[in-house]
């Protein structure tokens, strides 16, 4: 069978070779159609494909430097952007604890004038207090003269005796109490 195989394989080469004629007139004329390609190509489309391809070349550089230039501004501006948010949150920060200070000492002023204000009022009303009690004293001390001139005055007018002295100090009470009750 391998036999027969190789047979067959050898019958039709040689059926298929002179399909095939390879001579050296051949190989020098394809020799010479390359080379003819070759330089036409070179002399003709050569330069306008390199010069194409180095068009390209040139945008594709010019898009990346622009990608990195791109890249590097926003690295940039992402940068400041931070460093101003930074500041904006350190001026933030500091307004707060300015107003904090502020409110602090505000309280701390009211504090004070709430505690001095107390004191003067304080201080008023024992003064109120003082001159009420003198007030108070004086007009005792004046019932207390009316009172003894009144007394005296009566002793003066008779002779007492231990029933008068009595009814003296009855009428007395009488008389203070009268007074006392207009005066009220």
């Amino acid at each position: 069978m391998y036999m027969e195989l190789l047979a067959e394989t050898a019958d039709s080469a040689k059926t298929f070779l002179p399909l095939v004629d390879i001579n050296a007139s051949t190989i020098v004329f394809t020799l010479i159609n390359t080379l003819i390609i070759f330089l036409l190509y070179r002399f003709l489309l050569h330069n306008k494909v390199m010069a194409m391809m180095d068009k390209r070349r040139e945008a594709i550089n010019v898009e990346i430097d622009a990608a990195e230039n791109a890249k590097k501004q926003a690295e940039e501006a992402k940068a400041e952007y931070a460093e101003k948010l930074r500041q904006s949150k350190d001026e933030a920060d500091k307004i707060v604890s300015d107003a904090v200070k502020r409110a602090s000492d505000k309280e701390a002023e009211i504090i004070a004038d709430a505690n001095a204000s107390a004191a003067r009022m304080k201080q008023q009303a024992q003064e109120s207090i003082e001159q009420e009690k003198r007030r108070a004293l004086n007009e005792v001390k004046d019932q207390i003269s009316e009172v003894v001139v009144l007394a005296a005055s009566k002793v003066c007018e008779k002779e007492i005796t231990q029933k008068d002295n009595a009814d003296l100090i009855d009428s007395f009470l009488a008389d203070v109490g009268s007074k006392a009750g207009n005066e009220g």
